[in-house]
């Protein structure tokens, strides 16, 4: 199985296109997550949505709208109620998580492999086959 983070940008119109990934791709929805950070000082929130790997091809894509919008719990934005919004018209709630951020890594492939494993031993994401 191959897991990977599908990066659409840091949140500002390309929130719309996460949106719409989650709303046609329904009967695939795994998740809908929140992972909350601090980069440079400010608090920051990731929005994911998680679908079910494809059959064939095990293909588990995660679509992330990274680090750019203000965490909603001291700052509360449009962008993270149009996630709640989403959540309550697919049925889902949202995962959140504290995570570190990914200025800490020298790669941002490393800071997503950091968090497929944290995903995976908190069992949202299957494990290797």
């Amino acid at each position: 199985m191959i897991q990977r983070f599908i990066e659409l940008g840091e949140g500002y119109s390309d929130i719309y296109e996460l949106l719409e990934i989650a709303r046609r791709n329904q009967h695939r929805l795994a998740h809908l997550m929140a992972f909350h950070t601090v980069v440079n000082g400010n608090e920051v929130t990731s929005l994911v949505v998680v679908l079910h790997p494809t059959s064939p091809g095990d293909f588990q894509p995660l679509y992330i709208c990274r680090e750019g919008i203000p965490y909603p719990y001291t700052k509360p934005n449009k962008r993270f109620d149009l996630f709640k919004e989403l959540a309550r018209e697919l049925n889902k709630e949202i995962i959140e998580m504290n995570v570190k951020p990914s200025t800490m890594f020298a790669e941002k492939e490393l800071y997503y492999q950091h968090l497929i494993g944290i995903l995976r031993m908190n069992k949202y994401l299957p494990p290797l086959q």
